[in-house]
């Protein structure tokens, strides 16, 4: 199924619009050039029908907000709906600040996110201030919490749901898969996260929701992996990354592949 759906991404180079964080632009570009997907990074409100008409997906990331953008992301959604295309965002630091959590709730509740990915905490106060509650106390990756908060939130926001961590889970609320690729390393180069929400728009131009998420993380969890086995530093790891991306095939996908549905 994975190596499947890296394939359909290779033969259909689908179109993946990011209005995304000055941090990342060039790093999530990159990634997709990767794989074998095509990025457009555009934010201006006035160009958004136009790039969202011929886009194949939109992919959301809040991680470097002003009023400008926060507008421009919610034309974004808006006409992501009118258009029928699947969007993935990525609440980078909600939590943190009252604007990123208010802001990312506000995209939820249009109704138009097909996926919604973010490490451990950021899901996690997205719950806590939807409930009106304090949340968890830590924002330190739980594993057993990650996977009740995967199907919480997949529950709680009607959309397929990516929380990311030591153990990856993505659920739609009734299953719930873990996802065990990928390498510490990751942690050590900016931009990591943002590069799987940009491939996970990707795989969503070709797949369903839950088979996008999977795919997505599996494929960079690999792909990090072999990396890591070739470069043991930060800077020339994120090299092989970008190596291991283009290279990988769908056979060593399957083959590398340790992703298990589990009981919810």
């Amino acid at each position: 199924m994975i190596g499947e759906a890296l394939e359909k991404v290779r033969e259909r180079k689908p179109l993946v619009h990011n209005i995304t964080n000055f941090v990342v632009m060039n790093t999530t570009a990159n990634a997709l050039l990767a794989l074998g997907a095509s990025p457009v990074m555009a934010h201006a409100e006035e160009e958004l029908e136009d790039m969202i008409r011929i886009a194949d997906s939109i992919v959301i990331n809040i991680g470097t907000l002003d009023r400008h953008w926060i507008q421009s992301m919610f034309k974004a959604v808006e006409l992501a709906s009118e258009y029928k295309k699947p969007v993935v965002l990525d609440p980078v630091g909600a939590g943190a600040t009252k604007l990123r959590t208010e802001v990312s709730l506000k995209i939820l509740a249009s109704d138009a996110i097909s996926v919604l990915k973010g490490n451990f905490g950021e899901i996690s106060a997205l719950l806590g201030e939807h409930g009106k509650t304090r949340g968890v106390d830590s924002v330190a990756y739980e594993e057993e919490k990650a996977k009740e908060i995967a199907i919480k939130a997949a529950e709680e926001f009607s959309t397929v749901v990516a929380v990311t961590g030591k153990v990856d889970y993505v659920s739609d609320g009734t299953s719930v898969y873990a996802i065990y690729n990928g390498h510490e390393m990751l942690g050590k180069v900016t931009g990591t996260g943002c590069m799987v929400s940009a491939i996970t728009g990707a795989f969503l131009a070709v797949e369903t929701p839950l088979n996008a998420s999977i795919s997505a993380l599996v494929v960079f969890g690999v792909a990090a992996e072999k990396a890591y086995e070739e470069a043991k530093a930060p800077g020339s790891f994120h090299v092989k990354l970008y190596d291991n991306l283009y290279t990988l095939t769908p056979e060593e996908v399957e083959r590398l592949a340790r992703v298990v549905k589990v009981e919810p």
